[in-house]
């Protein structure tokens, strides 16, 4: 009987997982089942230019790991038995794991705030993002945009559409300062970026309501929107709250150091369904940044106790924030291994080049899959050897 592993979502961490699974472990007692609703992988760290015209090369997945020993699965997940070891799919089907990667990634949040389901767009993925360009060009010269949410999100969406379109008048909301978390020279240049766009900024602003062409503030003041984008914070998929996997309050699974479930040592969980310690043990952010490290660790922990290795230690870290103001400026911020800023910041025309790079960096690892290292495949162990079961 071969190993099963089911790896769930094809974003970022579980094409990530998956691929370097299939260069880690032997086909021979091995089989690797990627499920994903889409039949592409979608870089969702350009949805924002997606939305604002710009197209992006398809890239499908039966394509990408064809050949890999990757069984691709287009289908959506219905729910997981955490007990019984079994995923149901929408349709009916079922399919059963002996290791379970959860990679099913986030969605935007609503925060509670009455309308953003009904009338906010957000940037959480492909279909959203072209939802939101269709609206976009729907607009004529002089209409109003609004950004709900000054994180990274924000920023870019509110850059890029008032990079894309100058015609339009452009705000961003926000509850506190404008990147109050950047270095003195990142915070200058991101301020002097907004002041050159045109894009209106609301400061230590809180949103109560959204209304179809304005958003309600906290006091009862109203700004004109005829377009709300919402970038207030992701949330993730409540499949794996309603399991017996131990879960945050925010439903992300609770990892130890090795992205395993504190609770079901057969589940791994990566990316933004994970609540995983990072650097000095704070937790890792939802973002890109660690969903790739995170799914490399997860996968190489599992290749290690399937064929009796030792374990790899968890150097998970960060290196800087990389924050698009349009596809000719950027930021770069450098921060510490725990997510902190350091004073200096690449920025302009060199940082959009670097974070460029590093886009197409984390893109590549998921579509070249086939750059396989066949002697670094490991056949699988009886599993009552020690580092096997550890």
């Amino acid at each position: 009987m071969k190993h099963r592993i089911v790896v769930l979502g094809a974003g970022y961490a579980g094409a990530n997982a998956a691929a370097r699974l299939a260069k880690r472990l032997h086909p021979a007692d091995t089989e690797i089942t990627l499920v994903n609703a889409d039949p592409e992988f979608v870089e969702r760290v350009r949805m924002h230019q997606l939305a604002t015209g710009q197209d992006l090369k398809p890239r499908p997945l039966a394509e990408l790991f064809a050949g890999t020993g990757v069984q691709v699965r287009i289908a959506r997940v219905a729910a997981v038995d955490a007990d019984g070891k079994t995923v149901a799919l929408d349709g009916g089907d079922e399919l059963g794991y002996d290791t379970l990667v959860y990679a099913l990634g986030s969605t935007a949040a609503e925060s509670g705030v009455p309308g953003v389901a009904e009338h906010a767009h957000h940037l959480a993925g492909k279909a959203a993002a072209l939802r939101l360009r269709a609206r976009l060009a729907e607009l004529p010269a002089g209409g109003t945009v609004l950004v709900a949410g000054g994180g990274l999100t924000g920023i870019e969406a509110a850059t890029e559409i008032a990079d894309a379109r100058p015609d339009l008048e452009v705000a961003l909301a926000t509850r506190g300062g404008l990147g109050d978390w950047l270095s003195e020279k990142a915070r200058t240049h991101l301020r002097k970026a907004f002041d050159r766009l045109g894009i209106t900024v609301h400061e230590n602003t809180g949103i109560t309501a959204v209304e179809p062409a304005a958003v309600v503030l906290d006091g009862g003041a109203r700004l004109p929107a005829e377009v709300t984008v919402w970038t207030a914070g992701f949330a993730v998929h409540p499949i794996a709250a309603a399991t017996t996997l131990t879960v945050s309050e925010t439903g992300r699974i609770v990892v130890d150091e090795t992205m395993r479930s504190v609770s079901h040592p057969d589940v791994y969980a990566v990316g933004d369904a994970a609540l995983a310690p990072g650097a000095n043990g704070l937790p890792l952010r939802m973002s890109c940044a660690s969903g790739v490290p995170s799914a490399y660790q997860a996968a190489d922990v599992i290749a290690a106790r399937l064929t009796g290795r030792a374990v790899p230690e968890n150097k998970i870290g960060y290196t800087a924030q990389c924050i698009s103001l349009g596809r000719r400026n950027a930021v770069v911020q450098w921060v510490t291994p725990d997510d902190r800023p350091k004073p200096s910041a690449v920025t302009g025309k060199p940082a959009a080049r670097l974070k460029e790079m590093i886009c197409r960096s984390a893109a590549w690892s998921v579509t070249h899959p086939t750059a396989m290292a066949p002697a670094r495949r490991r056949h699988v162990v009886p599993a009552e050897t020690p580092l096997a079961a550890a």
